[in-house]
């Protein structure tokens, strides 16, 4: 069985979502979609540990080869993003508030789980996938999945958050199939590795170029990457909170990894960098979406649309690192892939819980809740100094590298607006704060269940641990960057 895992991560969620509508009891449901998170779970960390130890894993499936045959491979990097997602999701499923906010009456819950691990089985597939139609067709289950979650907020404008998340991925799904139809009508090949191999002798074709920009344009719409950003307000506000927790934290991530797997295995760092330049093009982008989600988030009056701008900052620090194209860029990139789902995880977890007692993720709802909800609010204040960077916090270690990628480079400009764009998190963070521990107490409520926050501090707590040891998170980005780059995995 062992030697299955690759394959086995993707199928257990696939085949279990269908199990929800012949278990539907909720509890029972609800127990089974943990179980399966928490099996996912020790399927990745096993696979990395192999990776670590033994390179780079591929996995014919049905016995046919590549590229003839579908093959999942896994090397540093999607080893380490399995991880992410799996952890994340061994966290939030089993989570007291995850019903929070659903428009769900007791009798079709079961309905949410399917989609839960749905999303879970499509997010694993294209993390795991070394095919690039494969890629294409767990996108779909994934972004299929997502909309149904996000329109089961309580709120009638969760079904408008919806359809505009629908409308936009739809025409980054259809930009990603153009860009790899147009590569397999030049090589004939769907496998990642071999089209790395055939593609150098074609980069001149106009239609690899072309396969390229629907590709690169696809990916950014999923990635929500400034300014093709406009669905991401409102699908993680609208939804409910669970889900917003789940997919801010995970669906952004594989995104990412998509991008820089076509740029770095598919078409190679010289191609994209020094023939076509287009760090020139990420690189003001990614600092335009670090200044203006972060100034957006000090404007809102929402809670979850706070941290979804907030999202957009940290989206853009991810695809600085990329720009970069070194690897202390690369590792500060991909680092705050896992810093950043911890963060924004437990922050929206934080407001779930504040939506179960409040019944409003309305800024002023948490007016006062630092001396009745303690321990909600206090996780809410750490994640907010990870979001900022402050020493000792897992978002400190992923800005270090950046500013470091940033020097080597002689960007010293770039590495001071890192600096800049992160004080202005200072002010959206202390607006909370200031109206949590020394505004009014306007709700008459207390801490929520310890199932409820017991899960936000697991990824809270994390933030603490992993800012200080370093050597799992810094240690796999850093293997991951030097494996993109074409050094040893």
């Amino acid at each position: 069985m062992s030697e299955h895992l690759s394959a086995l991560i993707v199928v257990l969620p696939l085949l279990a979502a269908p199990v929800c509508l012949l278990l539907r009891h909720t509890a029972m449901v609800r127990a089974w979609t943990s179980i399966v998170a928490w099996a996912c779970m020790i399927m990745a960390w096993t696979l990395l540990e192999r990776v670590q130890t033994g390179g780079a894993i591929s996995y014919s499936m049905g016995g046919w080869d590549p590229p003839l045959g579908i093959e999942y491979r896994l090397d540093a990097l999607n080893a380490y993003l399995l991880v992410i997602v799996t952890t994340i999701a061994a966290v939030v499923f089993p989570s007291g508030t995850i019903l929070t906010g659903t428009a769900l009456p007791e009798g079709k819950r079961h309905l949410y789980f399917a989609a839960l691990l749905l999303c879970l089985a499509g997010l694993l597939g294209i993390s795991s996938t070394g095919d690039l139609f494969n890629v294409f067709v767990f996108v779909e289950i994934t972004s299929l999945s997502s909309y149904t979650l996000i329109s089961l907020g309580k709120d009638r404008r969760a079904l408008t958050a919806a359809f505009s998340y629908l409308v936009m991925g739809t025409i980054g799904g259809t930009f990603l199939l153009l860009g790899i139809g147009f590569l397999y009508q030049v090589t004939g090949t769907l496998n990642m590795q071999d089209l790395a191999l055939r593609l150098p002798e074609l980069l001149e074709s106009r239609t690899v170029l072309a396969g390229f920009a629907f590709l690169m344009v696809g990916g950014s719409i999923k990635l929500a990457v400034f300014p093709l950003h406009q669905w991401l307000p409102n699908a993680y506000t609208q939804a409910p909170p669970a889900v917003s927790a789940f997919i801010a934290a995970t669906a952004t991530k594989v995104s990412y990894y998509l991008l820089a797997r076509v740029i770095f295995t598919i078409f190679g760092a010289a191609f994209v960098f020094d023939a076509l330049h287009l760090h020139w093009l990420m690189l003001p982008m990614a600092l335009a979406a670090m200044f203006a989600g972060s100034f957006a988030a000090v404007f809102q009056t929402d809670l979850k649309r706070l941290l979804a701008y907030s999202s957009i900052a940290q989206i853009g620090y991810m695809v600085l690192g990329l720009s970069m194209a070194s690897e202390a860029g690369l590792t500060g990139g991909i680092v705050h892939l896992f810093n950043h789902a911890l963060m924004k995880g437990g922050l929206f977890l934080a407001v779930a819980s504040v939506v179960m007692r409040t019944g409003s993720s309305s800024v002023n709802a948490i007016s006062g809740l630092g001396r009745k909800m303690p321990i909600t609010m206090a996780a809410m204040v750490i994640g907010g100094l990870s979001l900022i960077g402050v020493p000792g916090t897992a978002g400190f270690v992923s800005k270090w590298y950046l500013v470091v990628g940033a020097l080597e480079h002689g960007w010293y400009s770039v590495a001071v607006l890192i600096l800049l764009s992160s004080l202005i998190a200072v002010v959206y963070v202390w607006r909370l704060v200031e109206i949590a521990f020394f505004g009014e107490a306007t709700h008459d409520v207390c801490e929520v269940p310890w199932n409820s926050w017991l899960p936000t501090w697991i990824l809270i707590g994390g933030t603490l641990v992993f800012g200080l040891w370093t050597d799992v998170t810094v240690g796999g980005a850093s293997s991951a960057a030097r494996a993109l780059l074409g050094g040893t995995p």
